[in-house]
């Protein structure tokens, strides 16, 4: 398996004297959602509530029948060589849980009185062999790089004995410690005896900070540090696509002041046990057999050098490999992929032999292939290879760009194909080309025992920061111990740690994170909104349980912006303010309902008016990018609209109108460009896929019911992207959504498509399926299907502009018609049927700001025409004698009457 070096970091007594004296007179808090929560004592008596959580998963953490005391005045235990960083968290963590003094020592004092904590493994303070002896607990020996054991027990106040393989493992066992005390301002905290011992699965824990896009703040990175050490990540590789120093502008050096700001981070880093690693990225415009490039590059790395940075990388992704910068590497190499292979291999030999070799303590070099994804033979990958140096890291992002799922047999086939030890640039939870949401999941899809294959895994996060945490933070539970990791626990944990302690703020969190779940590597959006969804249409799940989470989901935002880090609710504040709009949305379409459950059309009426502009607002919030771009931002991708829809179905089916067509695919969703966009009536909107359809693959139409059809049209593609539409595909319906049938012939080539259906034909589904695989995404604007049955509507007054007299009568509330000018003398609104059919009922339906114009309500029954009525209110019904048959239902308007609005006539 291979290891990482560590770098000693020792330092004289004088030096750690210093450093502890400076952290006990300072006790400088932890970072805010890093509480020190260790439940080992309650808030109250003192007492154990329960037993602490540590994270990530300890390997091994016993209870033991003793127990410690917090005393008053406690003593800390340190060798020459003990790791500074542990001594002063450790420093923090007791006077945090209730000591109000920290005295160091060189020397175990005698007696019980005061608890007493020895810091250091074996070659770090030797005392702290006898102290693990006392406590017959074994010691760190032959555990891997970085392990530690934690121990807490022993007579009287105790002991507590921090004690790693290495200085890291020493630290990791003071980041266990903080969540194992009590945090409390009172010294006397009586906690249960404790054993862990502890070790890594994976050598290389951490973030690549990778994205294209908002590169992150100075401040938010040293706070990524901070909160990297507090989690066992050990590195942290700076590779930001838009800092110009790194692409662009690699040959140029830093300006003085941002280069101050890289050693800040470097210095940072180092004090939390975290490589910093500085990726320089040369291959928009290297020569590859330049001794100028060379010596550009080296010279770049030297200035790092200089400032502390130990680990370098050489990215040369997302770059053209067929086209060479120079002529002579051409020359040198010829063309192709093997020869970019090559020549790729032969630049990073110098740096590693010129450069890496013959700087002591330097780390083994990082590189990104250019084709750093799948596990495919190629030219390029063959020549890599087998000409690049053996002990030079390659990075490796699955079988995908995101890869949805990371298996033990890709890891192997990795390490073959590309010859060299691997490190996993694993993208997520980046969302650089989905700027419009925020994945908040957690780390799932990979496989356990991915560790011993790789040289380690690194996350590249969200260009959001302190949003990045939750995800990151289930990351890095897995790649502690992936054997114990469990995806819903540790996102509990991280939600947990975010909402700093308080239940309320962890059910707001909660809220939110559910319905910005779901990503690339995990299809489930809003688990838990989902399910109630789903009990509420089929019963088992009550309306006033289902509207109490959508007012959770609404109230959220406020909750979550009072008790989180500001700058999470910086990061996701216009998804804060899209999901609180969304939980309006849905407490308004629940109670509209339940007044239509309870026989209030005219109540339930009102509130269906105010839900298109309910949800309009939720979805009108904007994210702004690097480049000033507002991108509209995506909350419950799949679940939110697909509710909206049967909730509009829901009271169509109460009024008597017929269910709307929903549209479905298995394609992927990119940019919350979904499904039901194919529907909506605005050929402006669109469903984009994320992917190339491959043979067989669909987008559907539910009718809701079979019924007749009229003319079938898929409009696919739009401006910007006027090739992506089905290039080979065919239009088919079905009665039962099983067993389809052709609807006309193949087509191909166009990207809209109409189809007419044969006389007599019905079905409830229509699809649009490829017949062949292509290389376009798939953009459908429109995918209507007409009713062989429908309504006409005629008469006047003429509609005003962008409306239409049809709309009086299509089905969709939604679309009134609005007439242009008020009735003249004689003007009447007809609804015409093909055919008599029974008639119960005629409901017409008004907007509440548009009831003054007056109408008579008549029906056409055997050609003669009959008065059932005025229009009165918003919401007209008037019934109809038993076995009534007409063709036509007529809104005669009263001359001088205002200008007629009419939402939809309803025959019923």
């Amino acid at each position: 398996m291979f290891r990482t070096k560590h770098r000693s970091r020792r330092t004289s007594r004088i030096a750690l004297m210093a450093a502890v004296a400076a952290a006990a007179l300072t006790a400088a808090p932890l970072s805010f959602g890093s509480p020190m929560t260790g439940t080992g004592s309650g808030s109250g008596s003192g007492s154990e509530a329960s037993a602490p959580t540590i994270t990530p998963t300890p390997r091994s953490e016993q209870r033991r029948t003793d127990r410690i005391t917090v005393t008053p005045s406690a003593v800390l235990v340190v060798g020459e060589d003990s790791d500074p960083a542990a001594v002063r968290l450790t420093t923090a963590v007791l006077k945090a849980a209730g000591a109000r003094d920290v005295t160091l020592t060189r020397h175990a004092p005698a007696g019980n009185d005061r608890l007493t904590v020895f810091v250091g493994g074996p070659a770090e303070n030797p005392a702290s062999a006898a102290a693990l002896d006392s406590l017959h607990t074994v010691g760190p020996s032959g555990l891997a790089a970085e392990g530690y054991v934690l121990a807490l027990g022993g007579p009287g106040a105790g002991r507590i004995v921090l004690s790693g393989v290495d200085p890291t493992g020493t630290y990791y066992a003071a980041q266990s410690l903080r969540q194992v005390l009590p945090h409390r301002r009172t010294p006397g905290a009586d906690v249960r005896g404790l054993t862990v011992r502890d070790w890594p699965s994976t050598p290389l824990r951490g973030v690549i900070e990778g994205f294209y896009g908002t590169p992150w703040s100075h401040a938010a990175r040293l706070d990524q540090l901070d909160d990297y050490g507090e989690h066992k990540m050990n590195i942290y590789v700076y590779s930001p696509k838009d800092d110009p120093y790194l692409r662009a502008k690699w040959r140029d050096a830093y300006p003085a002041e941002q280069l101050a700001q890289i050693k800040e981070l470097v210095d940072r880093a180092t004090a939390h046990h975290v490589e910093f690693t500085y990726a320089l990225s040369p291959g928009l415009s290297v020569c590859y057999s330049s001794d100028d490039d060379l010596k550009a590059l080296t010279d770049k790395f030297q200035t790092l050098w200089d400032i502390g940075v130990r680990q370098f990388a050489v990215p040369l992704d997302d770059i053209s490999y067929t086209n060479w910068n120079c002529d002579a590497d051409k020359v040198k190499w010829g063309t192709g992929g093997g020869a970019a292979g090559q020549a790729q291999a032969y630049l990073l030999n110098r740096v590693n032999q010129q450069f890496i070799k013959t700087h002591d303590g330097a780390l083994p070099l990082q590189m990104v292939p250019t084709e750093y994804y799948n596990t495919t033979s190629s030219p390029y990958k063959t020549a890599l290879s087998g000409q690049l140096d053996p002990d030079v890291l390659v990075e490796w992002t699955g079988e995908g760009v995101v890869a949805p799922t990371m298996t033990v047999d890709q890891a192997k086939r990795a390490k073959d194909v590309f010859g060299h030890p691997i490190l996993t640039w694993d993208n997520y939870p980046v969302n650089d080309y989905a700027t419009g949401r925020l994945f908040l999941g957690p780390f799932v899809g990979r496989e356990k025992g991915l560790a011993e294959q790789l040289a380690g895994i690194t996350a590249n996060p969200m260009i959001q920061p302190y949003a990045s945490k939750l995800a990151l933070h289930t990351v890095a539970d897995y790649t502690w111990n992936d054997e114990a990791y469990d995806p819903d626990r540790a996102y509990a944990a991280a939600v947990r740690e975010a909402a700093g302690g308080s239940a309320r703020v962890e059910r707001a969190l909660r809220a939110f994170t559910d319905v910005n779940h779901s990503s690339p590597i995990n299809s489930v959006e809003a688990p838990d909104l989902s399910k109630l969804i789903k009990g509420y249409w089929d019963g088992s799940v009550s309306a006033s349980r289902l509207s109490a989470a959508f007012a959770a989901l609404r109230d959220a935002p406020a909750t979550i912006r009072d008790g989180v880090e500001p700058g999470f609710v910086e990061d996701a504040g216009p998804w804060l303010d899209s999901a609180q709009a969304w939980g309006v949305a849905g407490v308004a379409a629940l109670r509209m309902l339940d007044e239509q459950k309870a026989g209030h059309t005219a109540a339930a009426w009102t509130l269906r008016q105010q839900l298109p502009g309910l949800i309009a607002k939720a979805k009108s919030f904007r994210y702004t990018d690097l480049n000033g771009n507002k991108v509209p931002v995506i909350v419950g991708e799949g679940v939110l609209d697909p509710f909206f829809v049967q909730v509009r179905n829901a009271s169509n089916a109460a009024l008597g109108l017929p269910p709307q067509p929903t549209a479905t695919t298995g394609l992927p969703v990119y940019n919350g460009n979904t499904a039901d966009r194919m529907t909506d009536g605005d050929d402006s909107t669109y469903f984009w896929s994320s992917r190339a359809p491959r043979t067989g693959e669909s987008v559907v139409l539910d009718l809701g019911a079979e019924q007749p059809l009229g003319p079938v049209t898929v409009a696919m593609a739009k401006p910007g992207s006027a090739d992506d539409y089905l290039h080979r595909g065919v239009l088919e319906y079905s009665a039962d959504g099983t067993t389809w049938h052709a609807l006309g012939s193949e087509f191909s080539g166009k990207a809209t498509w109409t189809a007419d259906a044969p006389a007599g034909t019905t079905a409830r589904y229509v699809r649009a399926r490829a017949t062949g695989d292509q290389d376009n995404w798939l953009v459908v604007k429109e995918f209507t299907v007409a009713g062989a049955d429908h309504a006409t509507v005629s008469g006047g007054p003429a509609a005003a502009e962008g409306s239409s007299l049809a709309a009086a009568a299509d089905g969709s509330p939604e679309s009134a018609y609005r007439a242009a000018s008020a009735p003249a003398a004689g003007d009447a609104l007809t609804v015409a049927s093909p055919a008599p059919r029974a008639v119960a009922s005629v409901t017409v339906l008004r907007p509440d700001t548009a009831t003054a114009s007056k109408a008579q309500v008549q029906l056409r029954v055997d050609g003669a025409w009959r008065s059932l009525g005025a229009l009165d209110g918003s919401v007209t019904t008037l019934a109809v004698p038993a076995g009534t048959r007409a063709d036509a239902v007529r809104l005669a308007w009263d001359a001088g009457s205002d200008a007629p609005v009419v939402s939809e006539v309803v025959v019923r």
